[in-house]
């Protein structure tokens, strides 16, 4: 039997480097921003666009607005496609076997597989500051803003799209604090689970 890994986190609680090693310890793909390539041709938008929104609630009427002639879109907002193309292309690699993929509300796409393993990372908010500081060069009080607007984007995404409460630990299979243990540590954990 195959197995899927999802990797939902929190921004900046270090959840795509612990999915990505976790998929090399393995020797199995991980897909992150091969997810948002794979969308953009599924779905005819650019890959720009698709890292920016297909994690993230809409921002404005754009979003609400048909714009396609294709009649196979007629009467869809950007967004609707966007999560069809998502939601066709995660259930399509999940059906190649083992892998495991970040974000993009794949555990609730492939959500009723025996497969599945779920994880959800989290850390403090004093944790997730350092690494947005770190990698983003921001101000404390700038990475805490930059921390709440994209885990609002991600949670409002994720109960418009879901309809489940992001974060909760019943959705998931586990839930991992990195800033206790580590990302060396959660790497372990998901592997022996695995």
């Amino acid at each position: 039997m195959s197995r899927i890994i999802t990797i939902s986190r929190e921004f900046g609680s270090g959840g795509r480097a612990i999915g990505q090693a976790v998929a090399e310890k393995l020797g199995i793909p991980c897909y992150d921003q091969e997810l948002i390539e794979k969308i953009a041709e599924e779905s005819g938008l650019s890959p720009d666009f698709v890292a920016d929104e297909s994690e993230n609630m809409p921002r404005g009427l754009l979003f609400s607005v048909p714009i396609f002639e294709d009649r196979s879109y007629s009467g869809f907002s950007m967004q609707d496609v966007l999560w069809q193309a998502q939601k066709k292309v995660i259930v399509d690699l999940a059906e190649q076997g083992d892998c495991v993929m970040i974000g993009r509300c794949a555990d609730y796409i492939l959500k009723g597989r025996q497969d599945l393993i779920r994880i959800f990372i989290h850390a403090s908010v004093k944790k997730r500051a350092e690494w947005v500081m770190k990698t983003y060069g921001e101000t404390k009080d700038q990475a805490k803003k930059h921390i709440e607007e994209m885990d609002l984007r991600r949670r409002t995404y994720y109960r418009l799209y879901a309809d489940m409460k992001w974060g909760a630990s019943r959705n998931y299979t586990m839930t991992l604090n990195s800033g206790e243990i580590g990302e060396e540590k959660c790497v372990d954990i998901i592997c022996t689970l695995y």
